[in-house]
């Protein structure tokens, strides 16, 4: 297992990291899992006996029922851990309980603390964007739990580019701490995030972190043109997430990366594992299984390689449409664009030219 530095700060993280949505599975929680206490432990101690160190739970997760899990499953093992959860999404009808606010921040670091049965997380994220308070509000809390030694680094999920930045240049400008780390999904279907997210996250210095990269259950082989997702699954259990914006296009994809397990020995989800472990600009990869059966199979997909062969086949089956100003960009302006954005410039130029040969 390989470690990065996230960000810019001095917190070395695993590339693939243990997700705990699965965990408990109640309040709301079920179709993601119902996993036992039992299992959960088994699932931490595999985890760090196979060098991943770092494990991601939030408030929202089972409204908090996932924490206590994770808490249980820690165990003696706490100083080889590295502990992330969230807060923002709303959880009652109090109108303090939701959003970046500080009353919302300082309460839900309390709870998460007694939940997880420790004195101090290693990375705490705002789960989502909140436009209705100051951004100053947010990181001046941020920066007082890491003075009150809560926690050690803090993070955003779920960001626009100019939230990202409206974020981290308030920080910076005030000497203050910016955000270490920025959760994305990022997916072979779903790769909007490279058109600002992910360099935007390694030109400022803030790791990106990688949610559900496959696609909550979506990307597994077991859905496709002629088969519907099976009761007992995320997807066959009404689970609203994640938006598809072209199912063709998906089936596509699922038909293509069968093809390609076959050259492997492995399973589709290993190669999307793979494909997302190895992209440009992602530090860390967060993955949820239900059961121990998946999680050995998801730890066992870190040595598999693709070839280029396989990894053009899917980028260019998947590539993102060239958006303004980045076309334009791609097409005017390689020479002054930045390492962080110059590989998706490339695929921008490359789809350019096979869809201008059409004309």
């Amino acid at each position: 297992m390989d470690y990065t530095l996230l960000g810019s700060s001095g917190l070395n993280i695993s590339k693939y990291a243990l997700g705990t949505i699965p965990f408990s599975g109640t309040k709301g929680f079920e179709p993601a899992a119902d996993m036992n206490q039992d299992t959960a432990d088994h699932m931490v101690d595999y985890a760090l006996d196979h060098g991943i160190n770092h494990f991601d739970t939030a408030n929202l997760y089972a409204t908090g029922d996932a924490e206590k899990v994770l808490g249980k499953a820690v165990r003696n093992r706490r100083k080889e851990m590295t502990i992330a959860s969230k807060t923002g999404f709303r959880l009652s009808d109090n109108p303090n309980d939701v959003g970046a606010t500080r009353i919302n921040i300082e309460a839900s670091i309390d709870e998460s603390l007694q939940r997880l049965g420790t004195d101090y997380l290693d990375l705490y994220y705002v789960h989502t964007w909140d436009g209705q308070v100051p951004v100053e509000e947010t990181v001046h809390a941020m920066n007082d739990l890491i003075k009150k030694g809560k926690i050690l680094y803090w993070g955003v999920s779920n960001y626009s580019g100019w939230q990202l930045a409206k974020t981290h240049t308030y920080a910076v400008e005030n000497n203050l701490a910016p955000p270490a780390a920025h959760q994305i999904y990022y997916t072979p279907e779903s790769r909007e995030a490279e058109y600002e997210l992910l360099p935007a996250g390694r030109e400022l210095g803030i790791g990106n972190t990688i949610w559900s990269p496959i696609g909550e259950g979506l990307l597994t082989g077991k859905i496709s043109r002629n088969k519907k997702a099976e009761p007992g699954t995320r997807q066959g259990e009404g689970w609203p997430e994640p938006y598809i914006k072209d199912k063709e296009m998906l089936y596509n994809l699922v038909d293509m990366l069968k093809d390609i397990t076959s050259k492997h020995n492995a399973t589709v989800t290993q190669v999307v594992l793979a494909w997302v472990r190895d992209r440009p600009n992602v530090d860390s990869v967060i993955i949820g299984a239900r059961n121990n059966e998946q999680w050995y199979e998801d730890v066992a997909s870190y040595n598999l390689q693709l070839t280029d062969q396989d990894i053009a086949q899917i980028n260019d089956l998947t590539a993102p449409e060239a958006l303004y100003p980045l076309w334009h960009r791609a097409m005017n302006s390689m020479e002054r664009a930045s390492d962080a954005e110059k590989v998706y410039l490339d695929a921008y130029n490359k789809l350019m030219e096979s869809k201008n040969q059409e004309i």
